[in-house]
């Protein structure tokens, strides 16, 4: 018998793409290249503040092999798929070369709540599903989860990481064979480990089974770039991390303004 998937609460869909800037191209575009800098921040500005729910930012990358990362958070994928045409199409598109992307939904994973779910009744019976309808409707209604599904960078939070990751599926570390039971303790113990760094961290995670090739996107944002550090190298010691997590590219950086970007592309600033 299939153990029990935990029940999740989703929000936006997220994508995050990396760019790399094509500056010899942008160079031969002298004549162009105020104006293409110039419409890259109009678009920017425009994708900042979208007519229906949701964001788009830009950030400076330091390392991971491309200049910038542009995250986009929107209410459905048809409006995240027209975030992402918006700026291929701009004049800036052609000298944008996307080195990478990663599509996820963000998400909230009720583990306790399936626990107790599970204990009451049979699942998927339509009293599981009525206590679980029950529990998420509370659950979506807290500030706490709400943040977590319909994230908003904090103040004064302008350093990023993001990275992906997904959980282990060999053996004798096949996380998908753990009882839910186990599964829910890793997870507790894991969440209590987070929560030292309220305040100093606001983790963003995306679900992606299903969307992407890994399962999971995780969006730290910090004030200091140390606490990136220090929240990954403190998690890694974490069980349900040490055990049974496998992670992807790392990508780190620092939000910049649409007019930034602009500074960052007009002339004399490649």
């Amino acid at each position: 018998m299939a153990e029990q998937a935990p029940f999740t609460l989703e929000g936006w869909y997220a994508l995050h793409q990396t760019f790399s800037v094509d500056w010899t191209a942008l160079r031969a575009l002298s004549h162009e290249r105020d104006a293409i800098a110039s419409d890259a921040a109009r678009v920017l500005k425009d994708l900042g503040a979208p007519p229906k729910a949701g964001w788009t930012a830009a950030f400076r990358l330091v390392g991971g092999g491309a200049d910038l990362m542009v995250v986009h958070f929107r209410e459905s994928l048809e409006d995240l798929a027209e975030a992402e045409l918006r700026l291929r199409q701009s004049s800036a598109g052609p000298v944008l070369r996307l080195d990478y992307e990663y599509l996820s939904v963000t998400e909230a994973g009720l583990y306790q709540a399936t626990t107790d779910a599970v204990e009451q009744a049979k699942p998927g019976s339509k009293e599981y599903r009525a206590l679980l309808d029950e529990v998420g409707a509370v659950e979506r209604a807290s500030a706490h989860v709400q943040s977590r599904l319909y994230p908003r960078i904090p103040e004064g939070m302008r350093f990023i990481s993001f990275y992906p990751m997904s959980k282990r599926r060999v053996d004798p570390d096949n996380w998908y064979l753990l009882p839910l039971h186990e599964r829910n303790r890793l997870m507790r113990d894991h969440g209590l480990g987070a929560r030292a760094f309220a305040g100093r961290i606001f983790q963003v995670i995306g679900g992606s089974l299903g969307l992407d090739d890994w399962e999971w996107g995780v969006t730290l944002f910090a004030r200091d770039p140390l606490e990136l550090k220090r929240i990954v190298t403190e998690m890694r010691y974490d069980e349900a991390s040490a055990r049974y997590a496998e992670f992807g590219t790392f990508y780190t950086g620092f939000l910049l303004s649409p007019d930034d970007v602009e500074a960052l592309l007009a002339p004399g600033q490649g």
